[in-house]
């Protein structure tokens, strides 16, 4: 079946479309659906959702025995998207409590990742975190207002004014990373938006703020902060939005709409490092390769990213239009049923350890989480194919894996975000009338 495109977005038209239904579901079938993958994440027996006495809660990464600024963020959008105002706040709660610095020089930050007792494992942050911590809060701040408890807005404007660039002087560390040798010394800017590019950093320190990770880009969230967050820095936000989708022209293959996991802020692949001591090639030897280079778990975010952008802003339609049936094409062309989770972005099968290991296993598998997020992709696409990956998404069951594998968190995050988009259940929150 073809579909007609999109033309303008959501922040122009406030229109969505339920794709599902688009696609000859029933509106009842998809409610129920919609409703039991949200109690998979929140409420069922797998679920990664816990809550902390009276007031607080977390999202687990069970596998990992952690919880991470990526889900903790992930858990208060889809909280705020579905109305879900006491999972919000107490995940806001623990997230400030135990993950947010209130002084020194990385204030306003969250440690990435901490253990489910509020102990952190570290202290830096990870930028999607922030990305999405700012965005929830402006959503609920829109939906809820600011006098109910928390000042949403208010928080998210002090992480705004956080992220900005400051200066530090990074602790001592040995080593350094691909092609960038060691760490640099003396006095650093830290800031969450590299200010040459206009780009998200990896990590908002002098080790990660010289790369990116393109499934940190989400255009519209920008869009997002320049309507809503009333920092003074509207106009910033929307050239940084502009930026993203300039940077995602260039960081995604052209032939096979695949991206790497990490990448140098021009779109390039990132180098192996050459650190003392460390086995250089024999003569005639292929060079080791980067495993960041692949397309692998954090890649498996980029469609649905686009996606979001695409139905939100429509921006870059045309372009996002393409990607979408280019990376359709290149899945289907591995089976629809039975495509890798983890790819080299000319296609070509990774090996060895450029195979990224997850839950102590080192496969390649049909994972669930990427079968999401390229049904999601369907929003953007005309060709008849998309049916199949969303027909491929609706059967999809998460179950463990016949070897034990078994990701509640980010599968089943993913899993979610996509049903959502697929229903048309994933919107902008604009201020609502008191």
């Amino acid at each position: 079946m073809a579909l007609n495109p999109w033309k303008k977005g959501a922040f122009e038209t406030g229109q969505y479309r339920n794709l599902f239904v688009e696609m000859g579901y029933k509106q009842a079938d998809v409610d129920t659906k919609l409703k039991e993958v949200f109690n998979d994440v929140f409420r069922g027996p797998d679920k990664v959702y816990f809550e902390v006495g009276d007031t607080m809660g977390y999202v687990s990464d069970v596998k990992n025995h952690d919880a991470r600024t990526e889900g903790m963020s992930y858990g208060m959008m889809i909280a705020v998207q579905f109305g879900e105002k006491d999972i919000f706040d107490r995940l806001w709660r623990w997230s400030k409590k135990y993950m947010q610095h209130h002084d020194g020089s990385r204030k306003g930050y969250f440690a990435w990742s901490c253990k489910t007792d509020g102990t952190r494992n570290a202290e830096g942050a990870a930028s999607d975190g922030e990305l999405y911590f700012i965005t929830s809060l402006i959503f609920a701040s829109n939906r809820w207002g600011n006098d109910t408890g928390i000042n949403y807005k208010a928080e998210a404007q002090h992480i705004l004014d956080c992220i900005q660039p400051k200066e530090y002087t990074p602790e001592p560390r040995q080593g350094g990373f691909p092609g960038f040798g060691p760490q640099q010394t003396g006095p650093q800017k830290m800031y969450l938006i590299d200010p040459e590019t206009q780009l998200i950093t990896f990590t908002p320190d002098g080790f990660g703020q010289r790369f990116t990770d393109p499934s940190y880009h989400i255009p519209a969230f920008y869009e997002v902060w320049a309507k809503w967050a009333d920092d003074g820095r509207s106009d910033y936000w929307k050239t940084c939005a502009s930026k993203s989708r300039e940077y995602l022209h260039k960081a995604i293959n052209d032939k096979t709409g695949l991206n790497a996991d990490m990448s140098q802020y021009d779109g390039s692949e990132m180098q192996m490092p050459r650190f003392p001591g460390m086995p250089q090639p024999k003569p005639g030897e292929k060079p080791r390769r980067n495993g960041s280079n692949n397309f692998r778990y954090d890649s498996w975010r980029v469609p649905m990213n686009i996606t979001l952008d695409y139905e939100w802003s429509c921006a870059d339609g045309e372009w996002q239009r393409q990607y979408g049936e280019k990376i359709q094409n290149f899945f289907y062309s591995q089976g629809v049923d039975t495509f890798f989770d983890q790819y080299r972005t000319d296609g070509t099968i990774p090996e060895g350890d450029e195979i990224l290991q997850a839950g102590g296993f080192r496969k390649l598998r049909h994972s669930i989480g990427l079968v999401a997020t390229t049904a999601a992709a369907s929003m953007m696409c005309s060709h008849d194919k998309s049916k199949e990956f969303v027909d491929a998404l609706w059967n999809a069951k998460h179950v463990p894996f016949e070897d034990g594998y078994f990701d509640a968190y980010y599968d089943g995050l993913l899993r979610l975000f996509a049903f959502m988009h697929l229903s048309g259940n994933y919107r902008i929150i604009t201020p609502q009338e008191r």
